[in-house]
């Protein structure tokens, strides 16, 4: 795979945030004359825009994430706070879709009838589908799957991916990078709220952050194309807290159900 293609994977994608790391963006002095348009953005460079949306987003306590790549089936649906906490579903298409709920260390899944019957080959799989539907799978971050599972409830690392690598403190010089392009789009709508769109382009990658005009110029949605591969991250509800429910007990098994049913489909 080449270094374009691994821009759009389900890991780059994240990393698109990078598109408004104000450090790595070179600003091009594009402001329009147009403030119904563009609001107070109207008289700011794209650098300016990139700047004020990485504050929003680094700024942020929680929010809603949902993630979607061309290469790769996994789809993220999460809010998810700075305390590592989490709600929200992992798919990973025809292998199934898994909600997630975090909370400390605590990690409840429940996983689809799809996730059941990739995980357990033949009739295994349909028979645990049905035993637990609508039975989540309790355990804690001391489980690998539940750990890995959970990686994406992060939201602190998220941030820092946005904010781009920090600067070395040796002094020692790096491989200079190519300069990027960096513009202003014309003022569009994304899910009902007036954006304005930050195109970067760099090695023939071609990133677009979508800012919001109104309020708070929080980042809601970015893309990363090239190849004709394409990955999109979509940004809400900041400030919304996770929400503090979890399931009953009676409405439970422990986790260790899942490693014992996979364990004996491996041994037989």
């Amino acid at each position: 795979m080449t270094s374009r293609r691994r821009a759009v994977t389900a890991t780059a994608v994240l990393g698109c945030a990078a598109l408004i790391a104000g450090a790595a963006c070179t600003g091009l002095a594009a402001a329009a004359d147009d403030p119904d348009g563009e609001g107070d953005l109207a008289g700011k460079s794209a650098q300016q825009i990139s700047d004020a949306a990485l504050h929003e987003l680094v700024a942020a306590k929680s929010l809603r994430l949902r993630t979607q790549t061309s290469t790769d089936p996994t789809r993220l649906d999460l809010t998810l706070d700075r305390a590592g906490n989490c709600a929200g579903a992992v798919s990973k298409g025809q292998l199934g879709r898994v909600e997630i709920i975090k909370h400390g260390d605590q990690v409840w899944m429940k996983p689809d009838a799809a996730f059941w019957k990739s995980q357990l080959p033949g009739p295994a799989g349909a028979e645990a589908a049905a035993k637990y539907r609508d039975t989540f799978l309790h355990g804690t971050t001391r489980d690998d799957f539940l750990q890995s599972l959970s990686e994406a409830c992060d939201l602190t690392a998220f941030q820092k991916s946005a904010a781009g690598p920090e600067e070395p403190s040796s002094g020692t010089p790096t491989p200079s990078a190519p300069k990027p392009t960096l513009s202003k789009g014309k003022p569009t709508v994304h899910e009902g709220t007036p954006v304005l769109p930050v195109v970067k382009k760099v090695d023939g990658v071609v990133q677009t952050l979508y800012v919001a005009i109104k309020g708070k110029h929080y980042p809601l949605k970015l893309t990363a194309e090239a190849d004709h591969e394409t990955g999109t991250i979509l940004l809400s509800n900041y400030g919304t807290p996770v929400p503090t429910k979890t399931p009953a007990p009676g409405d439970t098994v422990d986790i260790s159900t899942l490693e014992e049913l996979l364990q004996g489909t491996q041994s037989t």
